[in-house]
């Protein structure tokens, strides 16, 4: 299964890439289960180590879709941080 959650992650980066919403290209290095339905993707070579999802199967999200939304929402805090 964590290959199958890497496979979607990167898909999902892919896909922010492209659409020049995501900066900076990354890649998904793996993804660890770090508790129930909490996972954390760790990056490769990127200005951002990791990231946290909670994310249920049962709930009809796609892990993909949830790790998306966590990216965008990581992506707006980091810009918030650096305007003045």
């Amino acid at each position: 299964m964590p290959d199958d959650l890497k496979a979607e992650a990167q898909q999902a980066l892919d896909q922010l890439f492209g659409e020049q919403i995501l900066p900076f290209k990354l890649f998904a290095r793996r993804v660890e289960s770090i508790g129930l339905e909490e996972y954390i993707v760790r990056f490769h070579d990127s200005p951002l180590q990791s990231i946290d999802v909670s994310w249920c199967q049962s709930e009809g999200e796609s892990f993909k879709d949830v790790f998306r939304a966590a990216v965008l929402e990581r992506l707006g805090r980091m810009s918030r941080k650096t305007q003045p």
